[in-house]
């Protein structure tokens, strides 16, 4: 698929701009770095937490992405070179509100595939919508349609 290359939040860290094609890629990318991230956010990725990524990216972001893209993503060294919160802040910039309520909605998603949500899931939850800049309203999908 390539998305698990991050190479649309790369450039966005590196502080280049981008074109609509470009954002909705970032999206794309943004989605798949937070989901397989928090598949392993307890430690454990769990087989209902992978299809649940895939299902959700295929549905949401039109991707097809393998149970190895999410293990890749998950683990990705894209880490080395920042920590996620930084790249999720400045993906967050780029993404418009609906974008940002969407990662956080299927984040949500995720969590609860597995039918246990651990302390540890709850705290990347909020971590991330933290780091994106989501307001409290777009983490329960309360946008302004105006």
């Amino acid at each position: 698929m390539g998305l698990e290359k991050f190479a649309n939040i790369k450039r966005i860290f590196g502080g280049a701009e981008s074109s609509d094609a470009e954002r909705q890629d970032l999206f794309k990318e943004a989605l798949l770095l937070t989901l397989s991230r928090a598949s392993s956010s307890d430690v454990n990725i769990r087989p209902v937490e992978v299809t649940t990524v895939q299902k959700i990216m295929q549905s949401v972001a039109g991707a097809q992405v393998s149970a190895a893209d999410v293990r890749v993503a998950a683990g990705s060294e894209l880490y080395e070179s920042a920590p996620l919160d930084r790249y999720l802040a400045a993906v967050g910039r780029k993404l418009n509100p609906s974008e940002r309520a969407k990662i956080v909605q299927c984040l949500a998603d995720l969590i609860k595939s597995d039918s246990r949500v651990s302390p540890k899931e709850i705290d990347f939850f909020n971590w991330v919508v933290s780091a994106l800049g989501a307001t409290a309203a777009e983490s329960v999908g309360l946008l302004d349609e105006g």
